[in-house]
């Protein structure tokens, strides 16, 4: 994998690896000295580790599973009263 040394403004520089292919259809790719970087991390495949999904990804968005839990009424009833 071949990266890129990107400059910053106080002339030290950070080097910049290529995006990987769950990044595509990102819009946050920008394309430095020929090759597609990523503009928010210099190494997006970290990101991608172990299934996880890019937190600043655009084209994906997490599942947000939501549990309800069922509460039995007559003992969250015994509860509050003994608060009181």
């Amino acid at each position: 994998m071949s990266s890129t040394a990107i400059p910053k403004k106080n002339g030290s520089s950070v080097e910049r690896r290529p995006v990987v292919e769950q990044c595509v259809g990102c819009e946050r790719i920008t394309e430095e000295k020929g090759a597609k970087v990523c503009a928010k991390y210099a190494d997006p495949s970290f990101h991608w580790e172990d299934g996880q999904i890019c937190l600043m990804a655009t084209h994906k968005k997490r599942e947000v599973v939501i549990v309800k839990k069922v509460i039995n009424s007559l003992k969250a009833s015994k509860r509050m009263a003994k608060k009181k």
